[in-house]
């Protein structure tokens, strides 16, 4: 993709350019791919290093494979996942996180709270309960926590005592007021009671704070949303196949020779309409500091004639196949023969960090061109 756009620009330019001409262009070409990516200008790299959540990472895996290729499009619900450490930094079970990076056009379709339950303290004194009551509230005004006027539960369930390990509360109804009213946004409190409610002092159960405990475990708000991208050019069924294939070149292909010979040119249009590599390397165009995954992908793109007749190998539509009947027999001026596209395509993920160094996982329709075919 981003080779692509970088040789028409090569191809239109003059023979020697001044290096403020190539840089230009360049950053022209960078413009445009950024646009493709639904951004105006790449977000700053961490400034310290920055281990993105496991969750994150797990989920980029289950939803992609290693070159960011979407494995199956129904896994993930709506095209983007953000996540969001808590800024409290407390050791009360009160949560706060900053939304700010989310964009108008995002619509909420899930919210979730992370929470990671520590193993419980040994204590002496009577048998305990084997399970607690956990809650989870909105908090509507801080000065009223103790009213129920000052808080509206979100989310409420038994937790056992005998494990440690992460807890998910839906938490969905609280993220779209804040989302829709920044101001409103007083965070979070969690409550640990007994199972009839009973109170416990002190609670059994604990969870990490963003205080004290591994940045592996610190609180998390994970938002599904989808921000209305999803493209609509052609039909994807079924699980991408991109083995490499007969046809395919080597996955590093040489810079383009801009002064080939005609007969060379010539050749390549007799090839027949295949699918060759296009590399698009995320650290040589400078962006590897705030994408952590993939490193790079193959988008592929179709190159080829598309010859009389067309055989099925050569994928042809019904169009394709007159118009190269009509072409061939000369039966209307200015009827050319069918072009060598792509006829199902795939999308990519991308997971990164955000201005505000919350890491994003995004999924981008249409990245990736799975077979070609004459249209």
């Amino acid at each position: 993709m981003l080779r692509t756009v970088l040789l028409l620009l090569a191809l239109a330019k003059p023979a020697c350019p001044s290096p403020a001409s190539v840089a230009s262009r360049r950053a022209e070409a960078l413009k445009k791919l950024l646009e493709v990516f639904g951004m105006e200008d790449p977000p700053a790299p961490p400034a310290h290093f920055k281990q993105p959540p496991q969750y994150m990472v797990d989920l980029f895996n289950t939803v992609a494979n290693a070159d960011g290729v979407t494995k199956n499009p129904d896994i993930l619900e709506g095209n983007t996942v953000r996540s969001f450490l808590d800024k409290t930094h407390s050791k009360e079970m009160q949560f706060l996180f900053v939304l700010s990076s989310v964009a108008k056009n995002e619509k909420i379709l899930t919210a979730e709270l992370h929470l990671f339950r520590l193993w419980p303290k040994v204590t002496d004194g009577p048998k305990r309960h084997h399970f607690c009551q956990v809650s989870v509230y909105q908090v509507l005004e801080k000065d009223k926590l103790d009213t129920s006027g000052g808080k509206k539960l979100l989310a409420a369930r038994l937790v056992s005592l005998q494990t440690s390990g992460w807890e998910v509360f839906a938490i969905t109804p609280a993220v779209r007021d804040w989302t829709e009213d920044e101001s409103s946004n007083q965070g979070l409190l969690v409550t640990v009671q007994g199972p009839g409610g009973s109170p416990l002092d002190p609670p059994p159960l604990q969870f990490a704070s963003g205080r004290g405990h591994h940045e592996s475990k610190k609180p998390m708000l994970v938002l599904f949303t989808d921000d209305g991208r999803r493209g609509v050019s052609l039909p994807v069924a079924g699980f991408p196949d991109l083995k490499p294939q007969a046809s395919d070149l080597p996955a590093k292909m040489p810079a383009p020779n801009l002064g080939r010979s005609r007969s060379t040119r010539s050749l390549d249009r007799l090839q027949p309409c295949q699918r060759h590599p296009l590399s698009v390397d995320f650290e040589e165009i400078g962006w590897s500091g705030w994408i952590i995954s993939p490193r790079g992908y193959n988008a592929f793109h179709c190159k080829g004639s598309c010859p009389f007749p067309l055989g099925e190998n050569m994928r042809p539509t019904n169009h394709a196949t007159v118009q190269s009947i009509i072409n061939a027999l000369k039966l209307s001026e200015g009827v050319s023969s069918p072009c060598c596209v792509p006829d199902k395509l795939y999308s990519i993920n991308l997971l990164y960090f955000d201005d505000d160094e919350n890491v994003v996982l995004k999924q981008y329709d249409d990245m990736v061109a799975g077979s070609c075919g004459c249209h």
